[in-house]
Protein backbone atom coordinates (compact mmCIF):
# COMPACT_ATOMS: atom_id res chain seq x y z
CA UNK A 1 0.00 0.00 0.00
CA UNK A 2 1.00 3.95 -0.46
CA UNK A 3 1.05 6.35 1.91
CA UNK A 4 2.56 9.68 1.03
CA UNK A 5 5.66 9.65 3.17
CA UNK A 6 6.34 6.54 1.13
CA UNK A 7 5.55 8.22 -2.05
CA UNK A 8 8.27 8.61 -4.85
CA UNK A 9 7.67 11.81 -6.01
CA UNK A 10 8.77 12.82 -9.98
CA UNK A 11 9.77 16.49 -11.15
CA UNK A 12 8.71 18.28 -14.19
CA UNK A 13 12.14 17.11 -16.21
CA UNK A 14 11.65 13.62 -14.65
CA UNK A 15 8.24 13.44 -16.27
CA UNK A 16 9.26 15.18 -19.38
CA UNK A 17 11.76 12.12 -19.83
CA UNK A 18 9.19 9.77 -18.58
CA UNK A 19 6.10 10.63 -20.51
CA UNK A 20 8.48 11.72 -23.70
CA UNK A 21 6.50 15.38 -24.25
CA UNK A 22 8.01 18.75 -23.38
CA UNK A 23 7.50 20.93 -20.18
CA UNK A 24 4.56 22.90 -21.66
CA UNK A 25 2.28 19.28 -22.39
CA UNK A 26 3.62 18.03 -18.51
CA UNK A 27 1.79 21.67 -17.14
CA UNK A 28 -0.84 20.85 -19.59
CA UNK A 29 -1.40 17.60 -17.75
CA UNK A 30 -1.61 19.16 -14.77
CA UNK A 31 -3.85 21.79 -15.10
CA UNK A 32 -6.52 19.87 -16.96
CA UNK A 33 -5.95 17.45 -13.85
CA UNK A 34 -4.42 14.33 -15.90
CA UNK A 35 -2.12 14.58 -12.82
CA UNK A 36 -1.78 16.35 -9.75
CA UNK A 37 1.40 18.21 -8.49
CA UNK A 38 2.33 19.82 -5.21
CA UNK A 39 5.48 21.90 -4.63
CA UNK A 40 7.98 20.31 -2.34
CA UNK A 41 10.69 22.25 -1.44
CA UNK A 42 10.08 24.74 -4.07
CA UNK A 43 9.72 22.07 -6.79
CA UNK A 44 6.47 21.06 -8.44
CA UNK A 45 6.61 17.16 -8.45
CA UNK A 46 4.31 14.72 -8.94
CA UNK A 47 3.57 10.85 -7.16
CA UNK A 48 5.26 8.10 -9.04
CA UNK A 49 2.10 6.07 -8.58
CA UNK A 50 -0.15 8.59 -10.22
CA UNK A 51 1.88 6.83 -13.75
CA UNK A 52 1.27 3.84 -15.34
CA UNK A 53 3.59 2.24 -17.88
CA UNK A 54 5.22 5.57 -18.96
CA UNK A 55 1.63 7.22 -18.85
CA UNK A 56 -0.52 9.50 -16.68
CA UNK A 57 -3.29 6.70 -14.84
CA UNK A 58 -6.44 7.49 -16.78
CA UNK A 59 -8.83 6.43 -14.03
CA UNK A 60 -6.81 9.60 -11.88
CA UNK A 61 -8.69 12.81 -13.87
CA UNK A 62 -12.22 11.91 -13.56
CA UNK A 63 -11.88 10.77 -10.41
CA UNK A 64 -10.06 14.05 -9.32
CA UNK A 65 -13.07 15.80 -11.03
CA UNK A 66 -15.48 13.94 -8.76
CA UNK A 67 -13.04 15.43 -5.97
CA UNK A 68 -13.76 18.81 -6.80
CA UNK A 69 -17.19 18.58 -7.21
CA UNK A 70 -17.40 17.21 -3.76
CA UNK A 71 -15.32 20.38 -2.86
CA UNK A 72 -12.15 18.89 -2.73
CA UNK A 73 -8.34 21.11 -3.34
CA UNK A 74 -5.87 20.04 -5.52
CA UNK A 75 -3.81 19.04 -2.26
CA UNK A 76 -6.69 17.65 -0.63
CA UNK A 77 -7.34 15.66 -3.34
CA UNK A 78 -3.93 14.84 -3.55
CA UNK A 79 -3.71 13.96 0.27
CA UNK A 80 -7.08 11.52 0.55
CA UNK A 81 -5.96 9.83 -2.77
CA UNK A 82 -2.40 8.93 -1.23
CA UNK A 83 -4.05 8.08 2.25
CA UNK A 84 -5.16 4.74 3.94
CA UNK A 85 -9.22 5.27 2.94
CA UNK A 86 -10.91 3.16 5.85
CA UNK A 87 -13.95 2.01 3.49
CA UNK A 88 -11.78 0.95 0.75
CA UNK A 89 -9.07 -0.47 2.76
CA UNK A 90 -6.33 0.86 0.80
CA UNK A 91 -5.00 4.28 -0.11
CA UNK A 92 -7.90 5.60 -3.11
CA UNK A 93 -5.02 5.47 -5.51
CA UNK A 94 -4.01 1.81 -4.94
CA UNK A 95 -7.48 0.87 -5.34
CA UNK A 96 -7.61 2.91 -8.49
CA UNK A 97 -4.79 0.87 -9.43
CA UNK A 98 -6.36 -2.53 -8.69
CA UNK A 99 -9.16 -1.32 -11.09
CA UNK A 100 -11.22 -0.45 -8.70
CA UNK A 101 -12.51 2.98 -10.34
CA UNK A 102 -16.14 2.77 -9.47
CA UNK A 103 -15.82 2.21 -5.68
CA UNK A 104 -13.14 5.02 -5.62
CA UNK A 105 -15.64 7.55 -7.06
CA UNK A 106 -18.52 6.02 -5.11
CA UNK A 107 -16.46 6.96 -1.61
CA UNK A 108 -15.17 10.47 -3.29
CA UNK A 109 -18.27 11.21 -4.07
CA UNK A 110 -19.87 10.67 -0.82
CA UNK A 111 -17.16 12.58 0.69
CA UNK A 112 -19.36 15.95 -0.47
CA UNK A 113 -22.84 15.50 1.27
Amino acid sequence: MTTASETAWLSIPDLVDILGIGVSKVRRLIEDHSLLAAKIDGVWKVPEVFLRDGEPLVELRGTVLVLHDAGFTDEEAMRWLLSEEESLGAPPIDALRAGRKAEVRRVAQALGF
